[in-house]
């Protein structure tokens, strides 16, 4: 064949002889002429097809099934459900408004007790003692909260006495040592034992 020929589609001679031998009747386009390679690649080509064909149906399948939540009805009214129940407690709240309204602002004990006129002195006797024993009440808490650091502080007031002691022995031994550098020692223990 000649490359540079305008005529993109020529018969090859064995494509004419099989062309005789077909519409003669001696063979016909199912027969196997073909090697066994080529029929396996067929066959393969094939198994490849149905593969695709199956994996694209299970995409459609997961595709319907992740967007079934949103277009299935059984789920629509599940959610239909939920909303109307919703919109009637909001219908029942609404109607109860001003109900609701009087209930809110109104405190929830009275503004003042009844008394009578004999025992006032003795409630304001009482107020001051309840004012002052919940000041004291008070006083008690902080000192109940503080117990748990006290051993810390117990222990910091025990560690800064000994370092004070040390300080104090260590002066002494220098104030001793000064005193004994200029001799005034002995006339200063004998005055002091006089």
């Amino acid at each position: 064949m000649n490359p540079w020929d305008p005529i993109t589609y020529t018969v090859t001679p064995a494509a004419k002889i099989l062309a005789r031998c077909v519409t003669s009747g001696t063979m016909t386009q199912d027969s196997e002429v073909f090697s066994t390679s080529l029929l396996e690649a067929e066959q393969l080509n094939r198994i490849r097809h149905n593969f695709d064909q199956a994996n694209l149906e299970l995409e459609l399948l997961e595709l319907e099934r992740d967007s079934a939540d949103v277009t299935h009805t059984h789920y629509l009214s599940q959610r239909y459900a939920s909303l109307q129940q919703f919109t009637s407690h909001l219908q029942e709240v609404l109607r109860e408004q001003t109900v609701l309204r009087e209930r809110l602002t109104k405190p929830l004990c009275q503004q003042n007790l009844p008394i009578h006129a004999g025992l006032h002195r003795y409630v304001v006797e009482l107020m001051g003692m309840v004012v002052e024993f919940i000041q004291n009440l008070e006083v008690k808490i902080k000192m109940v909260q503080a117990i748990p650091k006290t051993d810390i502080y117990r222990s910091n007031l025990n560690s800064a006495i000994t370092q004070l002691l040390a300080q104090v022995t260590e002066v002494e031994n220098v104030y001793r040592q000064v005193l004994k550098r200029r001799g005034h020692l002995h006339t200063n223990i004998k005055d002091t034992s006089s």
